[in-house]
């Protein structure tokens, strides 16, 4: 069965207009959805911690700054878009006092009530609106008249009108500019996780590195390496972004073409298919949610040693030198805060 996606003829803006809002961080989504809501005509606050250095960017977009449990009880909806580690503190600390009968509470990810980590109150909606993109580019296209792609899920529908509220929520910010498609909790944690495990970061990364250690290691000078298996990944990559891979094959030389359909299948074999449905799998039964609740109770041991051991790569040493010689780079492109959950 296709999925059902969403327009903006199928939302109803009047239902979140009349709503009061509370946007918990102002990260790269909080500040995009803060200031999306606020320009939609939506009653907006933000709730911070004490002492968060994100309050005066907050104030000097004009936005109201809470404490989070004083925006909690303010508002009627409230969006946690705080990092997922955060959110079971934060939640029971000062969501749940306010978490009067009626109310309802958003997620843009939905790790936290997938795995249990929270657990409203029944008399309360749940509901997930996720963009399918960061904050600045959320932004940027609502500014623009155009709108990211997001992803609508029903968790529980206490008062009957909790997807046409996330409905109406994905309108405010620009969602259905471009498309709403309607998924569930379980859906988007899962294959959100295994995307970022297997394709966009984990598996995308250590092919990276693969290599460009492969070819160190088999006498070619690094900086060639670097850019052979580093730097043209981006021309691939916005290629199949625009086109798609078959557009992309299209547009690459022949002799790339035929390597990519009869070399790419032995780099991803049997082998690695196998490896990914086991992470799929760890995924899925809560193994990694409960490895990375626990890594991160512990103070993050073994992500730190691994961060160390990341910086330290040759290709990273490369890179930074490079990368000075070619200023261009870094105009208008995305920066480590833009996509962080702070």
């Amino acid at each position: 069965m296709p999925a059902t996606i969403y327009y903006a003829a199928d939302a109803d803006p009047s239902i979140i207009g009349a709503r009061t809002v509370a946007v918990i961080g102002y990260g790269s989504q909080g500040h995009a959805h803060a200031l999306n809501l606020r320009d939609s005509g939506v009653d907006v606050r933000v709730g911070l911690r004490e002492g968060s250095g994100s309050r005066e960017k907050a104030e000097a977009a004009g936005l109201p700054v809470r404490s989070i449990a004083d925006a909690a009880a303010e508002a009627e909806v409230i969006m946690l878009l705080a990092p997922d580690t955060d959110q079971p503190a934060i939640f029971e600390e000062s969501l749940a006092p306010h978490l009067a009968e009626g109310k309802a509470l958003l997620f843009a990810h939905g790790f936290a009530i997938r795995f249990g980590l929270i657990s409203p109150p029944r008399g309360v909606d749940v509901a997930m609106v996720a963009p399918k993109g960061p904050g600045h580019l959320v932004r940027r296209t609502y500014v623009g008249g155009g709108g990211v792609p997001a992803l609508i899920a029903v968790d529980q529908d206490a008062t009957g009108r909790a997807r046409d509220l996330a409905l109406s929520y994905a309108d405010a910010i620009g969602a259905t500019r471009a498309g709403v498609l309607a998924t569930t909790f379980a859906e988007e944690t899962e294959t959100d996780l295994f995307g970022e495990q297997v394709v966009l970061c984990g598996g995308l990364t250590a092919l990276i590195q693969a290599g460009f250690e492969t070819l160190v290691e088999a006498g070619y000078e690094p900086e060639s390496a670097y850019f052979e298996c580093l730097h043209e990944v981006k021309l691939i990559v916005d290629l199949i972004y625009e086109h798609g891979i078959s557009g992309m094959r299209y547009s690459v030389s022949t002799t790339a073409e035929y390597g990519d359909l009869t070399r790419g299948p032995r780099v991803i074999n049997d082998a690695v298919r196998a490896e990914m449905r086991r992470i799929l799998a760890e995924i899925r039964d809560g193994r990694f949610a409960e490895e990375w609740v626990g890594e991160f109770r512990a103070g993050l041991p073994e992500m730190t040693r691994l961060r160390e051991v990341g910086k330290a790569h040759p290709i990273e040493v490369v890179g930074e030198r490079l990368r000075a010689m070619m200023p261009f780079i870094g105009a208008g492109s995305a920066r480590p805060q833009d996509v962080s959950g702070g």
